[in-house]
């Protein structure tokens, strides 16, 4: 039997949770106040998944960069791939929130999202 301590990170309230498996399957989760608690604990000792949140470089744009984020959560040991593969992006103005920025990233079945609106930069107007 092997017993873990966290902190639980499914709402504001920061439960501290204890965690009990047996055989790599968790037989009880205590210390949590919402339902949210109790399904954090367990997933987080079994298969833990985190939203990656980034920013991708933006050329043309009113800004210089957009920040990022993943559709859905993934799998933790796949952040380091997924973030590789949005250090080699670099997006082209204008950019809109929600636009599908990368498809299928590092391979985990989510999609990178741009979360912020970035327009064009205006042409500049030349003097008569």
């Amino acid at each position: 039997m092997e017993k873990r301590e966290l902190t639980c990170i499914g709402c504001p309230l920061g439960c501290h949770l204890t965690v009990t498996l047996e055989n790599r399957q968790v037989t009880s989760v205590e210390g949590y106040t919402c339902k949210r608690g109790k399904d954090y604990g367990a997933k987080e000792c079994t298969h833990p998944e985190r939203t990656v949140t980034s920013s991708v470089p933006v050329t043309g744009g009113t800004l210089p960069m957009v920040s990022v984020k993943t559709a859905k959560d993934i799998p933790k040991e796949k952040i380091r791939d997924c973030m590789e593969a949005i250090h080699s992006l670099h997006i082209q103005a204008p950019v809109r929130i929600g636009t599908v920025l990368l498809e299928n990233i590092a391979g985990t079945g989510a999609d990178l999202v741009a979360t912020r609106n970035v327009p064009e930069k205006p042409a500049p107007t030349s003097l008569p």
